[in-house]
């Protein structure tokens, strides 16, 4: 059975769905040889061939990060280019969703969303992998990121094996589904000391933005057109 794997994440190879991909084959590999070509919608060039490498495969998993909790513009847009070939009925669709939200339930209404999508194509619904607490693996240590690899490359084998999702895993990798009243308490210390936005913080700095974060250039637009 012929897979594709589209990467939703605008960062392109930069992306930590890259990396997750990355894990995902190469548990795959452990146990399949079939090749499984890989294309990123952030190369919009390429749209005609991953239009085309998406009507040829039997099977789709598409993987991108939650993006104000929908997903990226060009992951919709490349579902409006497909849906006009539709129906998909001998095609499976699955879905890998990753944000920085350490819990689960903050992903639940795209998933919702991708299910009915993938009824209205016609096409058969592989599930949806949530995953939180994505964000920030590309600076993490190896220790930190060790339990997350392992899932996805486990993710990749089961696959291999059975053209389809682990349930088991899909529920064990979706923990937690909500914070914890400690973990509120944690979440809620750490931003009063400051230290909840180190990673972002950082990122402000390095593209020297930081003094600029609470700036809103539309802010007297949006005022004019409310009023």
């Amino acid at each position: 059975m012929k897979l594709a794997i589209f990467n939703g994440s605008p960062r392109y190879k930069k992306s930590n769905s890259k990396i997750l991909t990355d894990h995902f084959l190469s548990g795959y590999n452990n146990m399949c040889s079939d090749p499984v070509d890989v294309q990123f919608l952030a190369n919009r060039k390429k749209r005609v061939e991953q239009t085309e490498l998406f009507n040829n495969a039997d099977a789709v998993i598409i993987i991108f990060p939650l993006y104000t909790d929908c997903m990226p513009g060009i992951v919709k847009e490349f579902i409006e280019d497909i849906a006009v070939e539709r129906p998909f009925s001998a095609k499976k669709m699955g879905y890998i969703v990753q944000s920085g939200f350490p819990e689960a339930i903050q992903s639940t209404y795209i998933e919702r969303y991708l299910e009915k999508l993938t009824k209205r194509l016609n096409a058969q619904y592989l599930g949806t992998i949530i995953k939180g607490g994505v964000e920030g693996i590309q600076i993490m240590p190896p220790s930190m990121t060790k339990k997350i690899f392992a899932q996805f490359e486990a993710l990749g084998e089961y696959y291999a094996l059975n053209n389809a999702f682990s349930p088991a895993l899909k529920e064990k990798m979706q923990k937690p589904y909500k914070l914890s009243p400690f973990r509120v308490f944690l979440f809620r210390l750490l931003s009063k000391l400051g230290l909840s936005n180190f990673y972002w913080d950082s990122n402000l700095k390095k593209h020297n933005a930081f003094d600029k974060r609470f700036d809103m250039p539309f802010g007297n637009r949006i005022r004019d057109i409310v009023e």
